[in-house]
Protein backbone atom coordinates (compact mmCIF):
# COMPACT_ATOMS: atom_id res chain seq x y z
CA UNK A 1 0.00 0.00 0.00
CA UNK A 2 2.54 1.99 0.71
CA UNK A 3 5.19 1.08 -1.97
CA UNK A 4 4.40 3.98 -3.65
CA UNK A 5 5.97 6.66 -1.53
CA UNK A 6 9.31 4.80 -1.17
CA UNK A 7 9.26 4.51 -4.58
CA UNK A 8 8.82 8.30 -5.18
CA UNK A 9 11.37 8.61 -2.92
CA UNK A 10 13.18 6.93 -4.60
CA UNK A 11 12.67 9.31 -7.48
CA UNK A 12 13.38 12.32 -5.99
CA UNK A 13 16.48 11.14 -3.79
CA UNK A 14 18.40 8.66 -6.14
CA UNK A 15 17.14 10.57 -9.52
CA UNK A 16 16.09 14.11 -8.94
CA UNK A 17 18.37 14.96 -6.78
CA UNK A 18 21.38 12.36 -7.47
CA UNK A 19 22.19 11.25 -4.13
CA UNK A 20 24.26 8.08 -3.77
CA UNK A 21 22.11 5.71 -1.21
CA UNK A 22 25.26 4.43 -0.16
CA UNK A 23 25.81 8.12 2.01
CA UNK A 24 24.59 9.76 5.02
CA UNK A 25 23.04 12.52 3.21
CA UNK A 26 21.32 10.50 0.62
CA UNK A 27 19.76 7.40 3.43
CA UNK A 28 18.28 11.06 5.65
CA UNK A 29 17.06 12.28 2.94
CA UNK A 30 14.97 9.24 1.13
CA UNK A 31 13.35 9.01 4.90
CA UNK A 32 12.69 12.31 4.88
CA UNK A 33 10.94 12.39 1.74
CA UNK A 34 9.29 9.56 1.73
CA UNK A 35 7.90 9.99 5.67
CA UNK A 36 6.49 13.47 4.65
CA UNK A 37 4.87 12.47 1.36
CA UNK A 38 3.23 9.54 2.79
CA UNK A 39 2.26 11.73 6.59
CA UNK A 40 0.55 14.21 4.28
CA UNK A 41 -1.46 11.71 2.11
CA UNK A 42 -2.68 10.21 5.18
CA UNK A 43 -3.83 13.69 6.75
CA UNK A 44 -5.34 14.72 4.11
CA UNK A 45 -7.30 11.95 2.95
CA UNK A 46 -7.73 10.11 6.08
CA UNK A 47 -8.48 13.33 8.45
CA UNK A 48 -11.14 14.27 5.44
CA UNK A 49 -12.75 10.57 5.94
CA UNK A 50 -12.71 10.73 9.77
CA UNK A 51 -14.67 14.51 10.08
CA UNK A 52 -17.22 13.11 8.25
CA UNK A 53 -18.28 10.71 10.95
CA UNK A 54 -17.93 13.33 13.37
CA UNK A 55 -19.17 16.25 11.66
CA UNK A 56 -22.09 17.13 14.73
CA UNK A 57 -19.65 16.46 17.45
CA UNK A 58 -19.02 19.54 19.59
CA UNK A 59 -17.22 20.38 22.88
CA UNK A 60 -20.71 22.07 24.19
CA UNK A 61 -22.67 18.47 23.85
CA UNK A 62 -19.09 16.86 25.26
CA UNK A 63 -19.53 19.04 28.20
CA UNK A 64 -23.26 18.71 28.33
CA UNK A 65 -22.97 14.80 28.26
CA UNK A 66 -20.42 14.79 30.84
CA UNK A 67 -21.82 16.91 33.43
CA UNK A 68 -24.93 14.51 34.28
CA UNK A 69 -22.33 11.55 34.91
CA UNK A 70 -21.07 10.40 38.32
CA UNK A 71 -17.11 10.05 38.64
CA UNK A 72 -16.47 6.59 37.58
CA UNK A 73 -18.00 6.33 34.54
CA UNK A 74 -16.93 10.43 34.08
CA UNK A 75 -13.20 10.06 34.15
CA UNK A 76 -13.42 7.10 31.66
CA UNK A 77 -15.86 8.99 29.23
CA UNK A 78 -13.52 12.21 29.99
CA UNK A 79 -10.49 10.01 28.66
CA UNK A 80 -12.37 8.95 25.51
CA UNK A 81 -13.92 12.07 24.64
CA UNK A 82 -10.32 13.75 24.79
CA UNK A 83 -8.90 10.55 22.30
CA UNK A 84 -11.39 12.17 19.84
CA UNK A 85 -11.40 15.41 20.05
CA UNK A 86 -8.22 17.27 18.61
CA UNK A 87 -6.61 19.63 21.30
CA UNK A 88 -3.53 21.16 21.58
CA UNK A 89 -2.15 23.40 24.19
CA UNK A 90 -3.76 26.53 23.13
CA UNK A 91 -7.03 25.08 23.46
CA UNK A 92 -6.25 24.25 27.58
CA UNK A 93 -7.66 27.80 28.96
CA UNK A 94 -11.20 27.66 26.99
CA UNK A 95 -11.73 24.18 27.66
CA UNK A 96 -11.36 24.10 31.09
CA UNK A 97 -13.35 27.07 31.98
CA UNK A 98 -16.01 25.34 29.83
CA UNK A 99 -16.23 22.64 31.33
CA UNK A 100 -16.21 24.05 35.17
CA UNK A 101 -19.13 26.66 34.37
CA UNK A 102 -20.91 23.29 33.37
CA UNK A 103 -19.86 21.90 37.09
CA UNK A 104 -18.00 19.33 36.15
CA UNK A 105 -15.60 17.97 38.89
CA UNK A 106 -11.96 18.65 38.12
CA UNK A 107 -10.58 15.16 38.08
CA UNK A 108 -13.30 14.14 34.98
CA UNK A 109 -11.95 17.95 33.49
CA UNK A 110 -8.27 16.78 33.78
CA UNK A 111 -9.14 13.75 32.57
CA UNK A 112 -10.05 14.98 28.99
CA UNK A 113 -7.31 17.27 28.61
CA UNK A 114 -5.15 15.28 30.35
CA UNK A 115 -5.81 12.09 27.08
CA UNK A 116 -6.21 14.96 24.45
CA UNK A 117 -2.87 16.04 23.54
CA UNK A 118 -1.68 12.38 23.90
CA UNK A 119 -4.18 10.89 21.77
CA UNK A 120 -6.06 11.91 18.36
CA UNK A 121 -7.58 10.41 15.29
CA UNK A 122 -4.09 11.81 13.51
CA UNK A 123 -1.54 10.35 16.06
CA UNK A 124 -3.66 6.89 15.61
CA UNK A 125 -3.40 6.19 11.87
CA UNK A 126 -0.40 7.48 11.59
CA UNK A 127 1.11 5.03 14.72
CA UNK A 128 -0.63 2.46 12.55
CA UNK A 129 0.92 2.98 9.61
CA UNK A 130 4.71 3.33 11.02
CA UNK A 131 4.49 1.11 13.97
CA UNK A 132 1.74 -1.04 13.78
CA UNK A 133 -0.94 -1.84 15.51
CA UNK A 134 0.34 -3.55 18.72
CA UNK A 135 2.43 -0.13 19.57
CA UNK A 136 -0.81 1.72 18.00
CA UNK A 137 -3.26 0.11 21.05
CA UNK A 138 -0.54 0.53 23.97
CA UNK A 139 0.00 3.74 23.06
CA UNK A 140 -3.48 4.76 22.74
CA UNK A 141 -4.08 2.41 26.58
CA UNK A 142 -1.59 4.39 27.97
CA UNK A 143 -2.74 7.58 27.16
CA UNK A 144 -6.15 6.67 28.17
CA UNK A 145 -5.32 5.51 31.33
CA UNK A 146 -2.91 8.62 32.19
CA UNK A 147 -5.58 10.46 32.15
CA UNK A 148 -8.35 8.06 33.83
CA UNK A 149 -5.89 7.83 36.87
CA UNK A 150 -4.89 11.63 36.66
CA UNK A 151 -8.60 12.59 37.32
CA UNK A 152 -8.83 10.11 39.48
CA UNK A 153 -5.84 10.84 41.26
CA UNK A 154 -6.72 14.73 41.56
CA UNK A 155 -10.62 14.60 42.91
CA UNK A 156 -9.50 12.20 45.75
CA UNK A 157 -6.81 15.24 46.67
CA UNK A 158 -10.39 17.83 46.09
CA UNK A 159 -7.72 19.73 43.55
CA UNK A 160 -10.92 22.15 43.13
CA UNK A 161 -9.44 23.76 46.28
CA UNK A 162 -6.15 24.79 44.24
CA UNK A 163 -8.25 26.54 41.48
CA UNK A 164 -7.72 30.00 40.66
CA UNK A 165 -10.31 32.06 42.79
CA UNK A 166 -12.45 32.99 39.20
CA UNK A 167 -12.13 29.77 38.10
CA UNK A 168 -13.61 27.80 41.69
CA UNK A 169 -16.49 30.49 41.83
CA UNK A 170 -17.39 29.06 37.97
CA UNK A 171 -17.19 25.35 38.91
CA UNK A 172 -18.95 25.68 42.33
CA UNK A 173 -21.81 27.94 39.91
CA UNK A 174 -21.94 25.27 37.76
CA UNK A 175 -22.40 22.87 39.90
CA UNK A 176 -25.31 25.01 42.11
CA UNK A 177 -26.84 25.11 38.04
CA UNK A 178 -26.54 21.75 37.07
CA UNK A 179 -29.78 20.33 38.90
CA UNK A 180 -32.05 23.11 37.21
CA UNK A 181 -30.39 22.50 33.64
CA UNK A 182 -31.64 20.78 30.88
CA UNK A 183 -29.91 19.49 28.06
CA UNK A 184 -30.57 18.36 24.58
CA UNK A 185 -29.07 15.39 23.77
CA UNK A 186 -31.04 15.35 20.23
CA UNK A 187 -28.02 14.82 17.39
CA UNK A 188 -27.98 17.84 15.29
CA UNK A 189 -29.11 16.29 12.15
CA UNK A 190 -26.50 17.72 9.03
CA UNK A 191 -26.99 17.11 5.12
CA UNK A 192 -24.21 15.41 3.19
CA UNK A 193 -23.09 18.51 1.96
CA UNK A 194 -22.76 20.42 5.25
CA UNK A 195 -20.40 17.05 6.56
CA UNK A 196 -18.73 17.60 3.53
CA UNK A 197 -18.11 21.29 3.94
CA UNK A 198 -17.34 20.66 7.62
CA UNK A 199 -14.71 17.75 6.77
CA UNK A 200 -13.26 19.74 3.90
CA UNK A 201 -12.80 22.88 6.37
CA UNK A 202 -11.85 20.54 9.64
CA UNK A 203 -9.05 18.93 6.82
CA UNK A 204 -7.25 21.91 5.69
CA UNK A 205 -7.39 23.90 9.49
CA UNK A 206 -6.09 20.73 11.20
CA UNK A 207 -3.44 20.05 7.87
CA UNK A 208 -2.56 23.82 8.24
CA UNK A 209 -1.86 23.73 12.07
CA UNK A 210 0.23 20.19 12.02
CA UNK A 211 2.36 20.11 8.55
CA UNK A 212 5.20 22.17 9.93
CA UNK A 213 5.47 19.80 13.00
CA UNK A 214 5.40 16.84 10.70
CA UNK A 215 8.29 18.67 8.52
CA UNK A 216 9.98 19.36 12.29
CA UNK A 217 9.54 16.20 13.60
CA UNK A 218 10.19 14.26 10.40
CA UNK A 219 13.59 15.94 9.98
CA UNK A 220 14.55 15.64 13.25
CA UNK A 221 13.32 11.60 12.49
CA UNK A 222 15.72 11.61 9.52
CA UNK A 223 18.70 13.15 11.19
CA UNK A 224 18.82 11.05 13.72
CA UNK A 225 17.95 8.07 11.09
CA UNK A 226 20.34 9.18 8.48
CA UNK A 227 23.58 10.63 10.62
CA UNK A 228 23.46 9.35 14.34
CA UNK A 229 26.64 6.78 14.21
CA UNK A 230 25.88 3.44 13.83
CA UNK A 231 24.82 1.82 16.76
CA UNK A 232 25.41 4.72 18.98
CA UNK A 233 21.68 4.37 20.86
CA UNK A 234 21.61 1.21 20.60
CA UNK A 235 25.10 0.65 23.08
CA UNK A 236 24.22 3.98 24.96
CA UNK A 237 20.65 3.34 25.76
CA UNK A 238 19.66 0.13 23.98
CA UNK A 239 19.79 -2.00 27.44
CA UNK A 240 17.37 0.04 28.81
CA UNK A 241 18.87 1.69 32.20
CA UNK A 242 16.69 2.71 34.63
CA UNK A 243 18.43 5.98 34.20
CA UNK A 244 17.61 6.32 30.93
CA UNK A 245 13.69 6.98 31.10
CA UNK A 246 14.02 9.76 34.09
CA UNK A 247 16.54 11.36 31.52
CA UNK A 248 14.43 10.95 28.70
CA UNK A 249 11.15 12.21 30.40
CA UNK A 250 13.36 15.69 31.37
CA UNK A 251 14.92 15.77 28.34
CA UNK A 252 11.71 15.60 26.62
CA UNK A 253 9.93 18.79 28.75
CA UNK A 254 11.55 21.48 26.91
CA UNK A 255 10.90 20.02 23.52
CA UNK A 256 7.49 20.92 22.81
CA UNK A 257 5.55 19.37 19.67
CA UNK A 258 2.24 17.44 19.28
CA UNK A 259 1.21 13.93 18.84
CA UNK A 260 1.70 13.87 15.27
CA UNK A 261 5.51 15.64 15.00
CA UNK A 262 6.93 13.03 17.58
CA UNK A 263 5.45 10.36 15.99
CA UNK A 264 8.12 10.38 13.20
CA UNK A 265 10.70 10.93 15.85
CA UNK A 266 9.16 7.77 18.00
CA UNK A 267 9.63 5.97 14.73
CA UNK A 268 13.21 7.00 14.22
CA UNK A 269 14.24 6.11 17.66
CA UNK A 270 12.86 2.50 17.96
CA UNK A 271 14.35 1.94 14.79
CA UNK A 272 17.77 3.16 15.88
CA UNK A 273 17.45 0.80 19.10
CA UNK A 274 16.07 2.76 21.96
CA UNK A 275 13.94 0.93 23.76
CA UNK A 276 10.45 1.12 23.03
CA UNK A 277 9.33 2.36 26.97
CA UNK A 278 12.10 5.42 27.10
CA UNK A 279 10.93 6.58 23.74
CA UNK A 280 7.46 6.04 24.96
CA UNK A 281 8.26 7.98 28.09
CA UNK A 282 10.08 11.05 25.79
CA UNK A 283 7.65 11.46 23.32
CA UNK A 284 4.59 11.28 26.00
CA UNK A 285 6.73 14.17 27.56
CA UNK A 286 6.84 16.10 24.98
CA UNK A 287 3.36 16.12 23.67
CA UNK A 288 1.92 16.52 27.22
CA UNK A 289 4.55 18.10 29.40
CA UNK A 290 5.43 20.73 27.80
CA UNK A 291 6.15 24.52 29.26
CA UNK A 292 3.72 26.38 26.89
CA UNK A 293 0.77 24.17 28.40
CA UNK A 294 1.66 24.53 31.84
CA UNK A 295 2.41 28.23 31.14
CA UNK A 296 -1.46 28.41 29.75
CA UNK A 297 -2.50 26.48 32.61
CA UNK A 298 -1.09 28.84 34.93
CA UNK A 299 -3.78 31.23 34.68
CA UNK A 300 -6.44 28.72 35.66
CA UNK A 301 -4.52 27.04 38.45
CA UNK A 302 -2.61 27.96 41.46
CA UNK A 303 1.00 26.71 41.63
CA UNK A 304 0.21 23.88 44.08
CA UNK A 305 -2.19 22.54 41.55
CA UNK A 306 0.09 23.51 38.43
CA UNK A 307 3.52 21.45 40.61
CA UNK A 308 0.85 18.51 41.57
CA UNK A 309 0.32 18.01 37.93
CA UNK A 310 3.43 18.32 36.45
CA UNK A 311 5.37 15.82 39.12
CA UNK A 312 1.76 13.15 38.39
CA UNK A 313 2.72 13.66 35.06
CA UNK A 314 6.37 12.69 35.14
CA UNK A 315 5.67 9.89 37.60
CA UNK A 316 3.47 8.69 35.52
CA UNK A 317 5.62 8.80 32.08
CA UNK A 318 8.56 7.43 33.93
CA UNK A 319 6.83 4.69 35.53
CA UNK A 320 5.55 3.11 31.58
CA UNK A 321 8.85 3.42 30.56
CA UNK A 322 10.16 1.40 33.15
CA UNK A 323 7.25 -1.15 32.41
CA UNK A 324 7.29 -1.32 29.16
CA UNK A 325 11.34 -1.36 28.96
CA UNK A 326 11.00 -4.67 30.86
CA UNK A 327 8.23 -6.15 29.14
CA UNK A 328 9.07 -5.30 25.62
CA UNK A 329 10.22 -8.45 24.71
CA UNK A 330 6.32 -9.37 24.88
CA UNK A 331 5.55 -6.42 22.60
Amino acid sequence: MFEIFTLFADWVTFSLLALSADTKLGDATHFFIEDVSKIFALLLVLIYIIALLRASLNVERVRDYLAGKNRGIGYLLGSSFGAITPFCSCSSIPVFLGFTSAGIPVGITMAFLLTSPLINEVAVLLLMSLLGWKFTLLYVVIGMAVGILGGLFLDTIKAERWLQSFAAKALAKGQAQQKNTSTNPDTIKMTFVERHDFAKAETLEIFGRVWKWVIIGVGLGAALHGFLPDGWIEQHLGDGQWWSVPVAVLVGIPLYSNATGVIPVMESLIVNGLPIGTTLAFCMSTVAASFPEFILLKQVMQWRLLATVFAMLLVSFTLVGWLFNAFSSFL
